[in-house]
This record gives C-alpha cells, sequence and structure tokens, in this order.
C-alpha cells in the first residue's frame, strides 16, 4: 500500500469543500472494480457500510474483498453513505443515477463518484442537482476481482473528471485507493477511453489471435514464441511510437504481405479481415511518419484495399 494516504481536509481544502476524514462508504456493483476499490477506502481509513450487487458472483466477491459488510439495494446504499462509489456497467449507469434522484435517494452533502471511463460528470447531473458533489474516477487498470488487484492499484493511473472546485477532493480520493490521478476534460471523455480499449482490449485480441493462427500452424506453445517478441514490440511502441515499427508493412515488403494473404485465405480465412485492417492501418502510420515513402506505401496500399474490398464482398 502507498507509504502515506492524504484525507481531503489533509490536501488543504476549505471546510466547505472537504469530505470528512472518515467516510461512510457504499459501493453500488461490487462487482471487480467496485469490491476492489471498496476494499482499498476500507485501507485508507474509510468505513464500508453497505454495498449492493446482483449476482452469486458479486457477493462472493464483497464477502472476501469487503468482509461484514451487508449487500442492500442501491437506494438502502446510498441512505447509509456519505460516500457513493457507482461501479456499475456503462451502459447502466444512466438509468440508475436517474433512477435513484426519481426515488430521493440522493441527499445534499454528499459525494458520489462513477468508475466509468466512458462517461465524464453529465451522467450524474440528476444526482448533482440534489446536492450531490459529483465525480468521475476511472482507474486506467484491468481487474479480475482477486485480493491481489489490491496491491495493483498502487500506482495506478486513475483518469480524473471533476469540476474546478471539487478537483482537490476527486485527486485526494485516488491517492487515498493508491492511485494517481491524471485530470481528464468532460469533452475527452470518450476521446480518452477509446484510446483504453484500442490498447488494451484490441490488444488481447491481437495477442489470441496470433496464438491461434500459431497452432494452425502447429506451434504447441504460442506463449513461449510470442512472449518475448511481443514484449519487445510494447517496450518499442510505448518508448518510440511509430518509430518502432518493423516487420514487412514498415520495409513496404508488397511480396511478403501479399503471401500473408494467400495464406490466410487459405488456412485461416476468419483473419483475413483483421489482418488486412491493422495492416492498412500500419501502412497509413508508416507513411505519415516517414518510415514509408510514397512510392513505397502505394502498392501496399492498393493490395490492401483489393483485399478489403474481396473480404466484405464475401
Amino acid at each position: 500500500m502507498p507509504a502515506a494516504r492524504r484525507t481531503p481536509r489533509a490536501a488543504g481544502l476549505s471546510p466547505a469543500a472537504a469530505a470528512p476524514a472518515r467516510l461512510r462508504v457504499g459501493v453500488i456493483g461490487a462487482g471487480r472494480v467496485g469490491a476492489v476499490l471498496g476494499a482499498a477506502l476500507a485501507a485508507a481509513g474509510h468505513d464500508v457500510v453497505a454495498a449492493a450487487g446482483l449476482s452469486s458472483a458479486s457477493a462472493e466477491r464483497a464477502a472476501r474483498l469487503l468482509p461484514g459488510t451487508p449487500l442492500l439495494h442501491a437506494d438502502e446504499v446510498v441512505a447509509a453513505s456519505d460516500l457513493v462509489v457507482l461501479a456499475v456497467p456503462d451502459d447502466t449507469l444512466p438509468g440508475l443515477v436517474a433512477g435513484l434522484a426519481e426515488t430521493g435517494a440522493w441527499r445534499r452533502g454528499q459525494l458520489t463518484f462513477h468508475t466509468s471511463g466512458a462517461h465524464g460528470l453529465a451522467v450524474l447531473a440528476p444526482a448533482q442537482l440534489e446536492g450531490v458533489l459529483p465525480l468521475a474516477l476511472h482507474p486506467a487498470m484491468t481487474f479480475t476481482g482477486a485480493p491481489e488487484d489490491v496491491d495493483r492499484l498502487v500506482g495506478a493511473p486513475f483518469g480524473v473528471t471533476s469540476r474546478p472546485e471539487h478537483r482537490a477532493v476527486a485527486e485526494t480520493l485516488v491517492l487515498e485507493m493508491g492511485g494517481e490521478p491524471f485530470y481528464v476534460a468532460e469533452e475527452d471523455r470518450g476521446l480518452y477511453h477509446a484510446a483504453l480499449v484500442t490498447g488494451a482490449n484490441h490488444l488481447v485480441t491481437l495477442v489470441a489471435e496470433a496464438a491461434d493462427l500459431l497452432r494452425t500452424a502447429g506451434v504447441e506453445d504460442p506463449a513461449r514464441v510470442l512472449t518475448p517478441l511481443l514484449t519487445a514490440a510494447l517496450d518499442n511502441g510505448l518508448r518510440r511510437g511509430d518509430r518502432g515499427l518493423t516487420g514487412p508493412v514498415s520495409r513496404g515488403d508488397v511480396g511478403t504481405v501479399a503471401n500473408h494473404l494467400e495464406t490466410l485465405n487459405d488456412r485461416a480465412p476468419a483473419s483475413v479481415a483483421a489482418y488486412v485492417a491493422m495492416a492498412q492501418r500500419t501502412t497509413e502510420r508508416a507513411l505519415g511518419s516517414g518510415r514509408l515513402k510514397r512510392h513505397e506505401a502505394a502498392p501496399l496500399l492498393d493490395l490492401l484495399y483489393d483485399a478489403a474490398d474481396t473480404s466484405s464482398a464475401r
């Protein structure tokens, strides 16, 4: 856990803006994220007084990470809490916030934060109209719901969106959970989330795709082959950006790419569209960064556009 945790008062807030040093915390959505953040807040000295979760997995997770915390209905969780953590799916969040407002569950002076990367503060407007301080705190981290996830929060980046006068409260809560806050403007929230999904979710798909192709090629242990290669590629991409590109596309090897497409059409036709899409974008980025000259990129793009048309026509 972090060596030192700060409370909102310790962050130098005025009494009107500051939260109590010890908060009664309620967690709505005791899933992989909510239960872990609740455990982190408990470790910071707050009292997790109630949680809500619909599935048996949520109940088991709450029992493991939030021992002794009663599972209640969402409105009961809000009624018991000073700080309400909303850790529910993106599409569920607007209806939940509005529904709690319609039932009169929110009360003036409460704090709430949601963990959705896709939403900013607008989704919390029904609560804010009732006098609730709204925050958007998104941990840019993957969660399994296991106890070790609490340790993974240490130093994890959190995308913070808040009103300017509430920013110190938001950042302090993140620090208390062990994370490192960085600010994301309300209007940039959607692009921010799309970037993370592109990097994390699509990366897993690409790795799994590559592993499946290796198995088809007779490689019994794809991870053994891919681990050093992908580790180096990730490091190159993070440190060097487009300058870290390697492989036939970055060299303009049209013949190799054409052979790949022929092989994939024969051995793994379901993988053709993904290969073409990624090769197109890689060619465009190689061209934009100067890795390829226009006369080198043109035949590659012609090949890939033709392949895309053929694939979509099937």
